[in-house]
């Protein structure tokens, strides 16, 4: 998938400006370009850019539109950013949202801080730090392949007033199992506060056979 494929496949869901389409057209080159300097996706991968990266953020926002949750206008903290996904193409779709985008690796928050000055997502804010280490509390966080949930969780808590949109693979329902038994998830969760989507239920690339979305609403 090029970028003007792209861009053809999320307009038919999302609504986009020129800017958008800009913004979303420049990511293939900025991040080849960081890429060739600071290695934060696979070699093998970059010119997946948009089928494998940009659309795996963007299905935290097609999951937000189909169960009516609003993220234009929320404070956003995307934990464990790396290079900048998922929390900038979702700067980049909802320009009222403010994201703080973490990670304790300081050569990845480069490439984040980098590609989001070079798009103008005034927005975003990249910090290198843990993100248990933050202070204040956000509406929503968000996360793309961290950790496994009993040791994710933790580190949020605290820090989310309306819910946690986490991409995962592999076996979700013992990580759940597992949260829910921990003396974190014991506390603070019920069952009924953990909701699972099936990414191929949008995307029907192989790639996305097993990959899921899991909501953690707040109580």
């Amino acid at each position: 998938m090029d970028g003007k494929e792209f861009i053809s496949f999320i307009k038919a869901g999302f609504p986009l400006s020129a800017q958008q389409e800009e913004r979303f057209l420049a990511l293939d080159a900025l991040y080849r370009e960081w890429n060739a300097k600071i290695n934060v996706i696979s070699r093998k991968d970059i010119d997946a850019v948009y089928s494998h990266h940009v659309l795996h953020s963007l299905a935290v926002a097609k999951y937000a539109a189909q169960n009516g949750l609003e993220l234009d206008g929320c404070s956003i903290i995307d934990v464990g950013c790396g290079g900048g996904f998922p929390g900038i193409p979702l700067a980049i779709l909802f320009p009222g949202a403010q994201f703080t985008l973490c990670d304790s690796v300081g050569k990845k928050t480069i490439v984040a801080s980098a590609v989001a000055e070079s798009l103008g997502l005034s927005n975003v804010k990249v910090v290198n730090a843990r993100a248990e280490s933050l202070p204040g509390r956000f509406d929503y966080v968000v996360s793309r392949a961290v950790a496994s949930l009993e040791d994710f969780y933790p580190w949020v808590a605290g820090k989310y007033s309306k819910g946690i949109l986490c991409l995962k693979g592999g076996d979700i329902n013992e990580e759940i199992s597992r949260l829910l038994a921990s003396p974190s998830g014991r506390k603070t969760l019920r069952p009924g506060n953990i909701g699972v989507w099936k990414l191929d239920t949008w995307l029907s690339d192989p790639y996305y056979e097993g990959k899921l979305l899991i909501h953690i609403s707040a109580l």
